[in-house]
């Protein structure tokens, strides 16, 4: 089960990248992606991350020393305040949800949640475009499961 899980998280991962590599090779228009901020604080590294489409990108951070993951929802372009979300728990249950809401300019978060060894759910939401990931980073780096909204 566990299995089939993360080669299905991979697969909607590898389709994911090949559509946005399409989308960047042909669409000379579009928005540069948004860059991890750094908003988690130092030691924190990006160990995953999904787009928002056409909106930003929502980052999932580990820190070794803490143990404790950190979500930030990032957008393409800071302006004008507008609805983001971000969120971040434990896929099996074992934790409250952590998440940060609000009209924002630039990112919603950052959240933290002890991560060692725990799959985790994670997402994030910019205007009325929203993404989540369930099952993913389980120590192994599972991809997890993406889902667009």
């Amino acid at each position: 089960m566990k299995r089939s899980r993360a080669i299905a998280g991979s697969a909607v991962l590898a389709v994911a990248g090949i559509a946005t590599m399409a989308t960047a090779t042909t669409a000379s228009a579009a928005p540069t992606a948004a860059a991890y901020n750094g908003a988690c604080g130092s030691g924190y590294r990006v160990v995953n991350s999904v787009p928002v489409t056409g909106k930003g990108t929502v980052y999932l951070t580990y820190s070794a020393k803490t143990g404790k993951n950190c979500v930030v929802t990032v957008r393409n372009s800071p302006g004008k305040r507008v609805y983001m979300y971000t969120y971040l728990t434990a896929t099996d249950g074992s934790s409250d949800w952590v998440y940060d809401s609000g009209q924002y300019t630039s990112y919603a978060g950052p959240v933290y949640l002890p991560g060692k060894g725990i799959c985790v759910d994670w997402g994030g939401a910019i205007e009325s475009v929203s993404v989540s990931v369930s099952g993913s980073n389980c120590g192994r780096m599972a991809a997890g499961v993406v889902t667009h909204h």
